[in-house]
């Protein structure tokens, strides 16, 4: 670890911090807040994005460490919302919302991860054939 990777790190935290902020008031202007739509959705495409750059930096793509830790730790890690995740289903148990709770994490789990997997195949259908 180094102290221009910190910085970088930081830098992207900040700007997936921001993103995810105006992602979330968004999705609750659009589709209302009875339900995390918000948390739903940065969870989803940050998982794609993730897979993104997981698959490219394996097969077509190595970009250095610093703009690695910019891209997944920093702006995805401030994007991605595992932690508000937690605390959406917890509130959601706490309103004896269970069928909502369940559904809430039967959609993210398994979106979120299918979009990531999604994402590879797209990139080996892209560049490997």
């Amino acid at each position: 670890m180094s102290v221009t990777s910190l910085f970088w790190v930081a830098a992207g935290g900040a700007l997936g911090s921001t993103a995810r902020y105006l992602a979330m008031i968004a999705a609750g202007q659009w589709v209302g807040t009875g339900f995390p739509w918000g948390t739903l959705f940065v969870n989803i495409v940050g998982s794609f994005v993730m897979g993104l750059l997981a698959e490219l930096g394996a097969l077509v793509w190595q970009p250095g460490q610093d703009l690695k830790v910019f891209l997944t730790v920093g702006i995805l890690g401030g994007f991605t919302t595992f932690s508000t995740f937690s605390l959406d289903v917890a509130l959601l148990v706490e309103r004896h919302d269970w069928l909502v709770a369940s559904l809430y994490i039967g959609l993210a789990v398994t979106l979120s991860v299918g979009a990531l997997f999604a994402a590879m195949a797209l990139v080996r259908a892209v560049w490997v054939g």
